[in-house]
């Protein structure tokens, strides 16, 4: 059936059928060739590209929430039941369709993509490896949207790199998947910019957002033009594994700068610690106390039941309130703190 068009004299750009305006013909085709997609993801990432979706004008035919892979059936039922999770009642407010599978690589899961025909599966925050079985499956292809400006910052946490590495850009990069993390041809790119007292959390939120209007722009443009996939620069190619229990530990060699960024980049995820002997101290603020002092690096300055200022590598202060010590009480931090800890410790 074909469907007859015409110019409308007074708007020079509107176009019109016997049934709707368009702005232009591909807008006619992007709404007649709706995309079939599916998201697969969690948090944030996952609930944004699913709103970006429905804004392009495309069909979330199904989505694949990550609790889905990492609890027991039994488990998830109950605790969906009882208190359901952000995930779940975004899905549910939606009324989206939730696939039932346990891996992104399991029979089920290609046999859901091969049934709803479906042109793109986005992936938005995911633990698992995309086979290159299921990748290959949906017609136009499996897109990944990854937090920073790849090919650099590839890894599992590019907010807190970027962070700890103090750049002031960071982006979103949706590039199509490969069997390299991160590694697969670009299709679309937005910076972001990191602000100076970004935390972890912040940056995401903020990349997130971004991740939402870009995937509109991309999704309309995959319906109604060529996109041409941009191989990376290898030779440009950064990558950051997850981090470790020793990324948390605070080194006071470094500046007061550098231990700021350290908390920022990990919070609200985990907590950084103090070391001392063999304790950890865990704190709930921090703040940078600008006067130099010719105390050693890392050492205690002074101490009360709930605060410690320590000199740092730039012979600046820090000073941490509501210290206690690592799965330890209250009493055993104040005793530790009153009798263990003495003014002038170098905290290593």
């Amino acid at each position: 059936m074909f469907e007859l068009f015409y110019f409308d004299g007074y708007n020079h750009n509107i176009f019109y059928s016997e049934h709707n305006y368009y702005a232009s013909i591909s807008e006619y085709y992007a709404e007649i060739f709706m995309l079939k997609v599916i998201i697969v993801g969690y948090d944030t990432m996952f609930a944004n590209l699913i709103t970006g979706c429905i804004a392009a004008g495309c069909e979330p035919v199904g989505v694949l929430r990550y609790e889905k892979v990492r609890y027991n059936p039994f488990i998830l039922a109950i605790k969906d039941f009882v208190l359901p999770s952000k995930d779940k009642s975004f899905i549910n407010g939606y009324n989206l369709h939730e696939i039932n599978a346990r891996s992104v690589n399991s029979k089920k899961f290609r046999n859901e993509l091969l049934k709803m025909n479906a042109d793109i599966v986005l992936i938005g925050s995911w633990g698992e490896k995309f086979d290159k079985k299921t990748a290959d499956i949906p017609k136009i292809g499996t897109i990944n949207c990854h937090s920073s400006l790849l090919p650099k910052y590839r890894g599992p946490n590019p907010y807190a790199a970027v962070i700890l590495n103090n750049e002031q850009k960071t982006g979103v990069t949706f590039h199509l998947v490969t069997d390299n993390y991160d590694s697969g041809a670009i299709l679309k790119q937005t910076e972001v910019d990191v602000k100076p007292d970004d935390t972890g959390l912040s940056l995401r939120e903020r990349c997130a957002s971004v991740a939402r209007e870009s995937v509109t722009e991309l999704l309309r443009e995959l319906s109604s033009e060529i996109v041409v996939p941009v191989n990376q620069n290898e030779e440009k190619a950064t990558y950051y594994p997850q981090f470790s229990e020793k990324d948390l530990l605070l080194n006071f060699d470094e500046s007061s700068s550098e231990i700021d960024r350290r908390i920022r980049a990990f919070t609200p995820w985990t907590k950084c610690f103090i070391p001392h002997k063999n304790c950890y101290y865990t704190f709930g603020k921090h703040k940078i106390i600008d006067e130099k002092s010719e105390a050693k690096n890392g050492e205690l300055l002074e101490k009360s039941s709930d605060e410690l200022l320590i000199s740092c590598g730039d012979n600046k202060k820090i000073c941490f309130s509501n210290v206690k010590i690592y799965r330890k009480n209250i009493l055993f931090t104040k005793l530790y703190t009153a009798f263990v800890l003495k003014k002038g410790d170098i905290m290593v």
